[in-house]
């Protein structure tokens, strides 16, 4: 998988301009990526007033159409991924839902509130029975959308990620580079945050941390 090439005081430095496109460099899954993590140290959420997320139906790893509105009074853990990544994808959702169980068993009730899902940015691939296997693998709450491939473009513009398939053309094994945008948003579909991934430009700092995740979660979720 691939992230936006910014150091945390770039990405907060450049989140007022997140109503525009990002200007990113995108890297394909197996050569890292750069992290993008929430600092957690505002008082109110880093992504508080950007124009990120709007309605979408897609189709979840049960094979059933699957609303954005269909969440609404939850907050939403909301991933960007695909399930051919061979690193990173899964990486920072082992550690994100591995936080999320901490969570879980120190504010059960807060956490019945959460909606983690991971959407795919390989909709050629990822169909929902291929989803339905790995999103499994992670929690048994975390749950896999997909769309056909001007669906998931759409969603992809409203909630400002970029990605892009590389490979032959009529290859089965492309990667997909993408945005490394984990996203926390409210009740009301509104984004707060940025979910903590690992940055590896501070190899001596593990920003994505399962504790990092759960501190992050015990912030927001009210």
């Amino acid at each position: 998988m691939a992230g936006l090439a910014m150091n945390k005081d770039a990405a907060t430095s450049a989140l007022p301009l997140l109503a525009l496109p990002f200007l990113a460099l995108l890297t394909a899954c197996n050569m890292g990526a750069g992290g993008n993590a929430s600092s957690g140290d505002s008082e109110q959420g880093e992504l508080i007033g950007a124009r990120i997320g709007a309605p979408f139906t897609l189709t979840n790893q049960d094979g059933k159409p699957t609303q954005w509105d269909s969440f609404k009074g939850q907050y939403r853990l909301v991933y960007f991924g695909y399930t051919y990544c061979p690193d990173v994808c899964p990486v920072d959702l082992q550690r994100i839902m591995q936080g999320f169980s901490k969570f879980e068993k120190a504010k059960p009730a807060l956490a019945a509130k959460v909606q983690p899902m991971l959407i795919s940015v390989d909709p050629e691939r990822d169909t929902p029975a291929v989803l339905k296997t790995y999103v499994a693998a992670f929690h048994p709450r975390l749950i896999g959308l997909t769309g056909t491939k001007a669906q998931i473009a759409k969603v992809a513009k409203d909630f400002v990620v970029l990605y892009n398939a590389e490979g032959k053309p009529g290859a089965t094994d492309y990667m997909v580079s993408h945005s490394r945008t984990p996203y926390l948003f409210d009740g009301d579909g509104k984004p707060v945050a940025l979910v903590p991934v690992d940055d590896p430009g501070t190899p001596d700092v593990d920003e994505g941390a399962p504790d990092k995740v759960l501190g992050f979660l015990d912030k927001w979720i009210k």
